[in-house]
């Protein structure tokens, strides 16, 4: 029996990293160098450990910047492009029908509290979540399963009682390892990716409903 439903957040709840990879590849190109989306997807849905957009012109192409300079400008520029975007479709009616239901929720999430809350407070969604699991009350984030683990734990669920919902590779392959059941709702940047198996895709949330969710992996 399903019991409960554990959110990613950037890409997932909202799409912050289609406006990152927008931002970052443009000012890649101020300073002629092409910013791949195969190279920027090794930060998606994890830390900077294995790609930082920020250094990277400086490590790797050694070119002469302020890097905090450089830092406030993109986060300037993101913070700008963020304000045109609001929840992912399906998003909000799967939270008030998860509630309705008297299923668990929790929050995996690789972004620190910080850095989520500012936008949980904003949409007005704070009060659904019953857990936060996010980068600073776990050792390692994903692709890593410890953030879902961390979550299962707080809500009292065994993986195959809970659904992950998921945007990226690195955030399903976490999702997976953890032993939930794990529904991949690609954006506009994730889509294009590569992503591992043991998940299942859908193109939207906004067709969907929690019954149907339970329907779907209760068998």
């Amino acid at each position: 029996m399903l019991k409960a439903i554990v959110f990613d957040f950037d890409g997932t709840i909202i799409d912050t990293e289609t406006a990152w990879y927008t931002v970052f590849k443009e000012a890649y190109a101020h300073y002629g160098v092409a910013l791949s989306l195969e190279m920027y997807a090794k930060c998606l849905g994890t830390n900077l450990q294995a790609f930082n957009p920020y250094t990277y012109l400086v490590t790797h192409h050694h070119i002469k910047l302020d890097v905090e300079a450089f830092r406030a400008s993109i986060q300037q520029s993101h913070a700008q492009l963020m304000e045109k975007e609001t929840l992912r479709p399906g998003i909000l009616t799967l939270l008030q029908q998860a509630k309705e239901a008297s299923l668990q929720i929790g929050l995996a999430s690789s972004s620190s509290r910080q850095w989520i809350d500012q936008y949980v407070d904003k949409l007005g969604i704070q009060d659904f979540f019953d857990c936060y699991c996010t980068a600073d009350t776990v050792t390692n984030v994903k692709p890593d399963p410890e953030l879902y683990l961390q979550a299962l734990k707080q809500l009292g669920v065994k993986g195959k009682e809970a659904i992950a919902i998921e945007d990226s590779p690195n955030g399903a392959q976490a999702a997976v390892a953890a032993g939930l059941y794990t529904v991949v709702i690609p954006n506009a940047i994730t889509k294009q990716l590569p992503f591992g198996t043991g998940h299942h895709t859908m193109d939207t949330l906004e067709p969907n409903n929690v019954q149907e969710l339970l329907t779907c992996f209760s068998q």
